[in-house]
């Protein structure tokens, strides 16, 4: 891939990179990307690669933070795009797209009765928390220390917490996770110990008229770097159900796991089921699915719903059309496939670790894998962050940015698969990661 690097060339980068900060806070709209001098700006994207302004190439293994699971450009996908653009970008109305989408995932999700359509991940999270309240009369949402799930202000405080204000490790203390968050929203949270089923069982159980749903990723805390057990997805299913608590499934990212979600991986069915990601199709959007009981709250028919829910952008033709065709072409086959490729990757990690000596380990299932380069245990968010600490981000950064030398774009040791991706890649992808773990362990 290539093409004629764009822009005026300074001798210190691109005019329009140059002033980035003039017209954006720090010249970024996704802190995530932050990096000095400054970023790769991207061009565009075919396959499973992307280029940059200035021409270089690499495997895409970030995938817009899992979203594009066919990748850049996946022809079907442009198509749907360029048909519908030229029939309808947005209304007021519903359109038949909207009801389509509805129906596939409520055919795959098996905790999915009904849905609804947001534009993101947040919101749906968000509207979410709002069901599970009006349908229990609760006030309370409980979470996991460090659990993320989107940017919604109550549910994102204590996702990274500094150690100086983590509380009773039984009972942590929520921490804003920006300046300004009222202290009167933070007493609506309650935190969890991820993986210790006695202390959740008992704050659960304390607190059980006060909290309307508990909410987590049931495939990975902290962007993929801590699993929860099953034994306590388990538990979290039976204490919920017995204590009139909504569980919520986060899946906007773990839905890739499997046809039928992580839930059907696991056979643990939530509530209710935040959405987003893959189901746009690499278009913007999100949804909330669940039972039939829970997803009355936004019902219209008897009159008031006790939810009023609505967007300028919800559910828009463009991100349903996109979504339905992106999903229908993720088959039960696509997704083995991709599973495939992902335990060649792992296997081709472990491979080089143990060549190379590294100390650490890889993990992941389907189509997300990662590299951790510690052996010590991270089964909570404590444990994680004491870990980063003693030096494991810094060498996880550094990886990252020699490996994108080498070809490979990646995310603090993950890698997101895509559909486009051959064995050749995924082979080119070890041996880059190899000369790059080479190059860091000789520094």
């Amino acid at each position: 891939l290539s093409r004629p690097a764009r822009g005026i060339n300074d001798g210190r980068g691109f005019m329009f990179i140059s002033h980035r900060g003039e017209v954006m806070p720090s010249g970024y709209t996704r802190h995530l990307v932050v990096a000095k001098p400054h970023p790769f700006y991207a061009d565009f994207g075919s396959g499973c690669r992307i280029v940059d302004v200035e021409g270089h190439s690499a495997i895409d293994f970030v995938n817009n933070f899992t979203a594009l699971i066919h990748g850049h450009a996946k022809r079907e996908i442009v198509e749907v795009i360029a048909t519908q653009a030229g029939r309808l970008l947005s209304a007021t109305l519903p359109t038949e797209w909207e009801v389509r989408l509805a129906e596939l995932l409520v055919e795959r999700i098996p905790g999915v009765e009904q849905v609804r359509f947001t534009n993101t991940g947040s919101e749906a999270v968000m509207i979410a928390a709002k069901a599970a309240r009006a349908y229990t009369g609760k006030p309370k949402i409980a979470k996991m220390e460090g659990g993320y799930h989107g940017q919604f202000d109550l549910i994102e405080a204590s996702f990274q917490p500094p150690p100086d204000r983590w509380g009773d490790p039984a009972r942590p203390t929520p921490v804003a996770n920006n300046a300004g968050t009222p202290q009167s929203l933070l007493d609506e949270l309650v935190l969890l110990p991820l993986n210790d089923i006695e202390n959740t069982q008992a704050r659960l159980r304390s607190e059980a008229n006060q909290i309307a749903a508990v909410i987590i990723d049931p495939f990975r805390l902290q962007l993929g770097m801590v699993e929860p057990r099953s034994d306590y997805l388990a538990m979290l299913r039976e204490e919920t159900a017995r204590l009139g608590i909504v569980l919520i499934f986060d899946e906007v990212i773990a839905l890739r796991n499997s046809y039928h979600g992580t839930q059907g991986l696991l056979g643990i069915l939530p509530d209710l089921t935040t959405m987003g990601k893959i189901i746009g199709g690499g278009m913007p959007i999100g949804a909330i699915g669940g039972s039939r009981a829970v997803m009355s709250v936004f019902d219209v028919d008897s009159g008031e719903p006790k939810v009023k829910h609505s967007g300028t952008f919800t559910a828009n033709p463009l991100s349903m059309a996109t979504g339905h065709t992106g999903m229908s072409l993720l088959t039960r086959d696509a997704l083995d496939d991709l599973a495939a490729k992902g335990q060649r990757l792992r296997d081709g990690l472990e491979r080089v670790r143990r060549d190379l000596r590294i100390v650490g380990r890889v993990e992941g299932r389907g189509s997300m894998s990662s590299l951790m380069m510690t052996d010590q245990p991270t089964t909570n968010y404590r444990e994680l962050a004491s870990v980063m600490a003693s030096g494991l981000l810094a060498k996880t950064l550094a990886f990252q940015k020699i490996l994108m030398a080498e070809g490979v774009l990646s995310m603090r040791g993950s890698f997101i698969g895509s559909t486009p991706m051959t064995n050749d890649d995924i082979d080119f992808t070890i041996e880059a990661v190899r000369r790059s773990l080479t190059k860091l362990t000789a520094a």
